[in-house]
């Protein structure tokens, strides 16, 4: 039995250890294989460490197999980052479950809701655009269609919450797959997403970053599991720096001033949405200034820290809607121990998709040229990865 986790892992802290735990323990796990985010994170920030120190975490913690999602998906919107994540697991050919963390922790009512969203009755289509017509944003609008197409109150509270929402996608992606890959979901319990503030539970990965900027690395010892706390304890003392997203900034500022036009050709980009970034660019201090003067209840922080980072990194050069609808191409192997040796050897007899371990110079497909890209970026903020790391590291192995 072989269980696939989608994470970000930055870093991998308590609550994804016990996330771990239960996927082992409930889908009764042979293996665990991991589809992880590289450099850059699905909110638009970089990774605190980067992607080969996060697979050793990983692989340290518990899992056999880590992954790596393309940036093309990492740098997306919910319904990109989960197809990405979940075709590049259905391509394996080995894996049975897919184990996910939600608010909700029933996996029925998720089922529900992304069937919905997957075939579009015209019952709930004709509500929908009920919504709309009052002048509702989509996202209010959507819920309110679900929430009275299932006369269930339980729908807004369901979908009000980020990964509630990010599990539905993951079922959608699932069923517009036709995968025979079975969702499985846990209660999250501890802080959220967002928190943060250190919590005597299960401590978000925002507030041990914003601790890790601003405190002791000392003080995390209690939040972290020790594999994870000794790898930064280890980096921390050898002069490596953490990585946040702030440190972007002056180069997004520097592109903003002498490239006005490259925000147009961003998937997010729409309405004037380009005008009002270029016109608070110019009074913004720090990355979070310029996100917060731009954002609004229609363009969220998030949304707008999403195409900050694929204006850093330079995407306005790819057709980023198309790429993050295809199924992942490749299965770039960043960390693996002796179960995901065995697991690697099951996916090439059982797997319809390219397995990469060590990058080619040639001949590369639009999704890794934007994955090197993401490391030349993220070299310039992280000075000890070399701009080229991706044709010299190969995968952890433990």
């Amino acid at each position: 039995m072989i269980t696939g986790i989608i994470t970000e892992y930055n870093p991998f802290h308590k609550g994804h250890e016990y996330h771990l735990q239960n996927a082992k323990s409930d889908t009764n796990a042979n293996g665990i294989v991991c589809v992880m985010s590289g450099n850059f994170m699905q909110r638009g920030i970089p990774g605190i460490i980067d992607k080969w120190k996060r697979a050793e975490m990983a692989i340290k913690n518990g899992v056999d197999l880590v992954l790596e999602l393309p940036t093309v998906y990492s740098l997306s919107s919910a319904e990109h980052f989960a197809f990405g994540s979940v075709s590049l697991l259905n391509s394996l050919g080995i894996v049975d479950n897919l184990y996910f963390g939600s608010e909700e922790g029933r996996i029925d009512i998720l089922e529900s809701i992304a069937k919905i969203l997957v075939s579009e009755p015209l019952e709930y289509k004709n509500i929908l655009k009920s919504n709309l017509n009052l002048g509702l944003p989509f996202h209010l609008s959507r819920a309110n269609a679900i929430n009275k197409y299932l006369n269930s109150n339980d729908v807004l509270n369901v979908l009000s919450n980020s990964n509630n929402i990010l599990g539905i996608e993951y079922i959608k992606a699932l069923i517009t797959l036709q995968s025979q890959i079975t969702p499985k979901t846990l209660k999250r319990e501890g802080a959220s997403y967002n928190d943060n503030d250190l919590s005597s539970s299960y401590s978000s990965a925002t507030s041990i970053r914003k601790h890790l900027k601003e405190n002791s690395l000392n003080e995390l010892i209690d939040v972290l599991p020790k594999a994870s706390y000794d790898i930064l304890c280890d980096l921390s003392s050898s002069n490596y720096s953490f990585i946040f997203e702030d440190d972007m900034f002056k180069y997004i500022k520097y592109k903003l001033f002498t490239n006005e036009k490259s925000l147009l050709n961003l998937p997010d980009i729409s309405e004037g949405l380009e005008n009002k970034i270029l016109k608070e660019v110019l009074n913004s201090n720090s990355l979070n200034e310029l996100i917060l003067n731009s954002k609004s209840k229609r363009y969220t922080y998030t949304r707008i820290n999403r195409i900050l980072a694929q204006s850093f990194l330079n995407l306005e050069e790819f057709d980023l809607l198309n790429l993050s609808k295809m199924i992942v191409p490749y299965a770039r192997v960043l960390g693996f121990n002796s179960i995901g040796r065995n697991m690697l050897k099951d996916i090439k007899s059982k797997g319809s998709i390219d397995i990469i371990t060590k990058v080619p110079r040639n001949n590369l497909c639009d999704h890794m040229k934007i994955d090197i890209l993401a490391t030349k970026g993220y070299s310039l903020l992280n000075q000890n990865i070399n701009p080229m790391a991706d044709y010299l590291k190969g995968p952890i192995i433990i």
